[in-house]
């Protein structure tokens, strides 16, 4: 009868109710919080990238860069960097540029850096700004690791759960003194 009432007063007593509902509603909360957190970082890259290629771009499309003692893929990728204030070591070392100039708009087909069995590969990927009034194509790829698992799974596009963050500029450059 004591040991009954005893476990009829447990099943009553409310006093941990609000530590169990925390525990059952805090994690997945706080797990949807950072992952959250880990794709306004992502989306904050992606915009520094693409300010930091458009950028850059412009000392190509004026002939800036060609005309400073040759056509450098170092200190094209070290402006593109250096726009990239609170990230610019890890883009040192994560950064792929592709720059190449066609003929004409309809010609530009450049190759993908992504393997079918999702593979980042830098073969392939050049340095050639052209010349005056050439069409140039202008890429870069900045590999960003993913923590967060769903988000991984959604993003990530190569192995080793990163996301390859893409930023093209596509241009006629200017008519400059060659």
């Amino acid at each position: 009868m004591r040991k009954r009432r005893g476990l009829n007063g447990f099943a009553r007593d409310e006093g941990g109710a609000t530590a169990v509902e925390f525990a059952m509603v805090g994690i997945p909360f706080f797990f949807m919080l950072f992952m959250m957190m880990e794709l306004a970082l992502v989306l904050v890259i992606n915009m520094s990238l693409d300010d930091a290629v458009r950028s850059a771009t412009r000392r190509i499309r004026t002939g800036e860069l060609q005309q400073a003692g040759g056509s450098s893929l170092a200190a094209f990728r070290e402006d593109v960097c250096s726009r990239m204030v609170f990230m610019a070591e890890h883009c040192r070392t994560h950064l792929t540029i592709d720059v190449r100039h066609y003929p004409q708009w309809a010609g530009a087909n450049p190759p993908s850096p992504m393997s079918d069995d999702g593979t980042f590969s830098e073969v392939g990927m050049q340095f050639d700004p052209g010349g005056a009034e050439d069409i140039v194509l202008a890429r870069a790829f900045y590999r960003w690791p993913l923590i967060t698992p769903f988000l991984s799974r959604a993003m990530a596009r190569a192995n080793g759960n990163e996301a390859v963050i893409t930023a093209t500029a596509t241009f006629r450059n200017e008519p400059y003194q060659q």
